[in-house]
C-alpha cells in the first residue's frame, strides 16, 4: 500500500484522516498525496435566459482559504519522514477524489460528509472510511473482514492485506444461514499464504445482518468489507450493510471498503 491519497478539506475528521495517512505510510513505506478540491461549478449560476453569473468575491475567497490550507499541509508534511505531494482540483468532489485515486492504492476519508460511500461505489480504488475523532494506527490489534462469498467482499480482502498483514488477530466473520456462494474456508486459505493466521467466526444472526456484523465488529479497530450499492427506492426503503456502517452505527471501526 505505497500510493495513499487523503481527501484534505477544513471539514472535522482532517487531522484524523491525516495521521492515518501517514501511519499507514510510516508502515508500507508509502507515499501521501493530499487533495485539495474547489469546486468551482458551485460558484456559477445560471439564469432562466440561458446566461450564467459567477459569484465572483465568494469564489475568490474560496481559493484564498483553499490556498492557505494547501500552504498550511505543505509546511506539516514537510516536518514529517514520510514523501508527500499537494495537488488541486475544481472538480465535484467525487468526480476529483474518483480521478485522482486512479493509480492511488487506498483514499483516506472521513465516515462523515457523505463522500466515502459515493467515491466507493465510482471508483475501483478501496476507500478507507474513518470516524472523525478518531485515527487508525498500524500495526493494527484486531481486523474483522465480513465474507458473504461475494466478488467486493474477496476485493476488499486482496486490498487490505498489507493492513491485515501486521495485524495481531484477524477474524473471517460470516452470518449463519446467510447466501453466498464463496465458503469463508477459502478466506481463510488466502489468508494463510500471506502468512496472515485468521480465525473464522461463524456468528448466528441477531435482527438485520448489518446489526450482526456490527456485534462482531464492535471490538476490532478495522472493518474491511465489500460495498455494495442499491437502487435508490430499495435504498430508501431497507437501508444497507454499506451505509449503516456509514451514517448509523455509533463507535463504529475504521472501515475498508471496495467495490
Amino acid at each position: 500500500m505505497r500510493s495513499i491519497l487523503v481527501n484534505a478539506d477544513r471539514n472535522p475528521g482532517m487531522d484524523a484522516r491525516l495521521e492515518t495517512a501517514l501511519s499507514i505510510a510510516r508502515a508500507c513505506g508509502g507515499h501521501v498525496t493530499v487533495l485539495i478540491d474547489t469546486p468551482v461549478a458551485r460558484y456559477i449560476a445560471m439564469d432562466p435566459m440561458g446566461g450564467s453569473y459567477v459569484a465572483s468575491e465568494a469564489l475568490k475567497q474560496a481559493m484564498t482559504d483553499d490556498d492557505t490550507n494547501a500552504a498550511e499541509l505543505e509546511e506539516r508534511l514537510q516536518r514529517e519522514d514520510v514523501p508527500f505531494d499537494v495537488i488541486r482540483s475544481e472538480a465535484e468532489p467525487v468526480d476529483a477524489l474518483g480521478q485522482a485515486a486512479r493509480l492511488a492504492d487506498v483514499v483516506i476519508l472521513s465516515r462523515s460528509g457523505g463522500l466515502a460511500g459515493d467515491v466507493a461505489m465510482l471508483s475501483r480504488t478501496p476507500v478507507l472510511a474513518l470516524p472523525d475523532d478518531r485515527s487508525m494506527t498500524v500495526p493494527l490489534r484486531k481486523a474483522c473482514i465480513a465474507w458473504d462469498g461475494g466478488d467486493e467482499a474477496a476485493l476488499a480482502l486482496r486490498a487490505s492485506i498489507s493492513l491485515l498483514a501486521s495485524c495481531e488477530a484477524v477474524e473471517v466473520v460470516t452470518v449463519a444461514n446467510a447466501p453466498g456462494d464463496f465458503p469463508p474456508t477459502e478466506a481463510l486459505r488466502y489468508l494463510s499464504r500471506h502468512g496472515v493466521a485468521a480465525e473464522l467466526n461463524e456468528i448466528g444472526r441477531r435482527g438485520s445482518i448489518e446489526e450482526t456484523l456490527a456485534v462482531a465488529a464492535s471490538t476490532a479497530d478495522l472493518l474491511v468489507m465489500g460495498a455494495y450499492g442499491h437502487s435508490r427506492m430499495r435504498e430508501f426503503l431497507f437501508g444497507g450493510v454499506t451505509r449503516f456502517f456509514l451514517e448509523e452505527m455509533e463507535n463504529s471501526p475504521a472501515l475498508f471498503m471496495a467495490h
